[in-house]
């Protein structure tokens, strides 16, 4: 039995199927990664991009943050691809409870799926950070600079940067889904983000299958491994 027929009678037998996925889950997309060697963090900026998405540079140098977040983090014509599909098909068909996700992009979303817990925010919400008034992606790419609210404040993506703090609220209902799960497929991580990918240790089951293109930190973890990208992997459930 291949690797793909196995997690085909895991998923058919389990009634709570979670997923958790990383930003390969996007790159079909047309979406860049952080750390491959066309990724994100391989681009060349006058500050690495790990500075520019802290807190501190972004309170400090919010020209400049702006500049690259622009630049690099919002991609309004992407579209979902045959993983989002997949998933949302899946969720569709009462099998998975759950998209635990480290991507900002709302490609999930778009896709259909309708319980995403989005462990690093989305772009597609901003905020005054004054008066609280929400925007949207659209707002940002429209601004110039650094987007203000009418009512003076600085318009602040919904995105969490280095030196903050998950939400807490998300992170329990992360846990919640992972402990009750039968099935845990992770996707397209290298699962070196911190404290995210920590929330593995809350599956007690030993039916976690990750699907990644190279190794992971996680590997020894997983009772399934798929050397594929993540859309090829779930294709038969992109229907």
């Amino acid at each position: 039995m291949t690797e793909k027929e196995t997690l085909r009678e895991w998923i058919d037998a389990a009634d709570r199927v979670v997923f958790f996925g990383g930003a390969a889950v996007s790159t079909e997309s047309g979406i860049p990664d952080f750390r491959s060697v066309d990724g994100l963090y391989h681009t060349k900026y006058d500050w690495p991009p790990e500075q520019i998405l802290s807190h501190t540079f972004f309170m400090s140098r919010p020209e400049e943050f702006f500049r690259f977040y622009r630049d690099k983090m919002l991609y309004p014509d992407a579209k979902p691809n045959a993983a989002h599909r997949a998933l949302a098909r899946l969720e569709e068909a009462g099998k998975l409870t759950a998209v635990i996700t480290q991507n900002i992009d709302g490609l999930h979303q778009a896709a259909g799926s309708r319980n995403v817990l989005e462990l690093h925010g989305s772009v597609h919400r901003n905020h005054c950070m004054r008066c609280g008034r929400g925007y949207s992606m659209q707002d940002i790419l429209d601004s110039e600079g650094v987007p203000h609210c009418a009512c003076g404040g600085i318009i602040k993506p919904d995105v969490v940067l280095y030196e903050e703090a998950l939400d807490d609220a998300c992170m329990s209902r992360a846990v919640h889904q992972l402990q009750r799960a039968d099935v845990v497929i992770v996707g397209g991580t290298s699962l070196a983000v911190w404290p995210a990918a920590g929330l593995l240790q809350y599956y007690r089951g030993h039916k976690l299958a990750l699907i990644n293109l190279s190794p992971t930190e996680m590997d020894y973890r997983a009772d399934l491994i798929i050397r594929e990208p993540i859309g090829s992997a779930l294709a038969e459930w992109d229907t």
